[in-house]
């Protein structure tokens, strides 16, 4: 048996709030005490969680430019690196939502190498948990009940904000950065994968690019990751690189095998809130609805042109069902082609306002109205469906960390949050990504999650 290091173990800064919980979810379920915090903490806050050895910081930086990047990434990193955890992750989707000027996955790199340094940095995105998968450079991603590759995919083919046009991992990337690249492909992994490593790395190839397709690989990545490091090592990725981590230390017998599966228990009511258009999450509200649920439209395009009645009414509305014994979940749209999406898009081009402005004014909106009807209500268990959304709308809260509280489906777990403020101090929210959940998910939170 191998033992573990003393001290933090990983550090991470995810590019968006659902993807950055969902990491933590991935360690503080495997057994490793985990802490998500929204922002460089005080020292008081740090003091809070001593027994953490798995630390990361939620950012919205998914939804930025490469110079908001420039600005908010440094001090983080090196806050991070300072932690002195062997493995420091930049968290990003495992659909690679990226693109040279918004969310440039390539800039992150390029900063991550300035500021912490690394020999080499392994590039995971797969998760065969989360049924994404990579082979010879491909990154492929279900949808239902199907795998489709990435470029070709239902959701990501067409995503509002980062359409996937290249399934390459490589070259996706190689658009936003001009680093070396190199891959360890599917047949190295199942043969002598550090040798393909080495020649990658012999190469020339700075970031090189992990294919992975079934639970043995993530084993042997994550071999690759710890055991081949010399300093801290920097990596990009999903939170495949906890599943991988985690299944090496297993095999090696430093990591036991823990059942952290419960559920927290139902709650009478539930408050939900929703900025996402993706069929999955247009699935959810559809059951939602079908399942007693109050549905109830935010108008997103008035939100984004700064009208404020756009959000009374939606809390009066919600107030009206919460009265008449129904969950309420606000919502900006039910999918892709609902049209108001359409409308909100009209209107913010009539307008001259940028898509990244908003899109930050309709999550902040709905954290407003769940900020609000909290309060109201005092109601303590909501979701927050949307990954930029999520980012967005809980810093409304008033929120500085999240711990893990109960499992649902990977990566969209209920979590327990911590604040200064005792209306929130203990809230239990889930925060679902937009392809995130089963189609009973809000059904599910309100039962208190657990595993299915």
């Amino acid at each position: 048996m191998t033992a573990l290091p003393d001290g933090p173990l990983v550090a991470w800064y995810g590019d968006d709030f659902t993807g950055s919980a969902a990491t933590m979810e991935v360690l503080a379920f495997a057994g490793v005490p985990s802490v998500l915090f929204l922002d460089i903490p005080t020292e008081a806050q740090r003091a809070r969680f001593p027994l953490a050895r798995a630390i990361g910081i939620a950012s919205t930086a998914r939804s930025h430019s490469p110079d908001w990047m420039e600005r908010h990434l440094p001090p983080a990193f090196r806050w991070l690196a300072g932690l002195g955890a062997p493995v420091v992750h930049y968290k990003v989707c495992s659909t690679l939502d990226s693109a040279p000027h918004v969310g440039s996955i390539g800039r992150a790199i390029d900063i991550g190498l300035r500021e912490i340094g690394s020999d080499w940095v392994p590039c995971l995105l797969a998760a065969p948990p989360l049924r994404r998968y990579q082979a010879f450079g491909q990154l492929y991603a279900a949808a239902g009940d199907a795998v489709y590759r990435l470029d070709r995919h239902p959701v990501m083919a067409r995503h509002p904000v980062t359409p996937m046009d290249e399934a390459d991992v490589a070259r996706h990337l190689s658009r936003q950065t001009d680093q070396p690249f190199g891959l360890v492909d599917a047949e190295a992994l199942e043969g002598d994968a550090a040798a393909a490593l080495a020649r990658a790395r012999a190469q020339g190839a700075r970031v090189i690019c992990l294919d992975t397709m079934r639970a043995a690989h993530m084993q042997t990545c994550g071999a690759l990751i710890w055991e081949h490091r010399d300093g801290p090592r920097f990596a990009v990725g999903s939170q495949g690189i906890e599943y991988a981590l985690v299944a090496h230390w297993r095999n090696t017998g430093a990591l036991p095998v823990t059942d952290l599966s419960a559920g927290a228990g139902p709650v009478a009511r539930l408050l939900a809130v929703s900025g996402s258009v993706s069929p999955t999450t247009a699935a959810q509200i559809a059951w939602a609805e079908a399942n007693g649920f109050a549905v109830i439209a935010l108008d997103a395009a008035a939100v984004a042109c700064g009208d404020g009645a756009a959000e009374a009414r939606a809390v009066e509305a919600a107030k009206a069902a919460l009265g008449a014994g129904r969950d309420p979940l606000i919502c900006t749209a039910r999918g892709p082609d609902d049209p108001a999406v359409a409308s909100m898009r009209g209107a913010v081009a009539d307008k001259g306002i940028a898509p990244e402005t908003a899109n930050t004014a309709i999550g902040a909106a709905l954290g407003r109205v769940l900020r609000q009807l909290l309060r109201e209500t005092g109601l303590r268990r909501a979701v927050i469906s949307g990954g930029d959304t999520s980012g967005h709308a809980a810093r409304q809260l008033g929120l500085y960390a999240f711990t893990a509280l109960a499992p649902t489906i990977p990566g969209a777990a209920l979590l327990r949050a911590h604040s200064e403020d005792s209306n929130f101090d203990g809230l239990e929210l889930a925060l679902k990504g937009g392809q995130m959940g089963s189609p009973d998910y809000f059904g599910w939170i309100k039962r208190g999650g657990g595993a299915a």
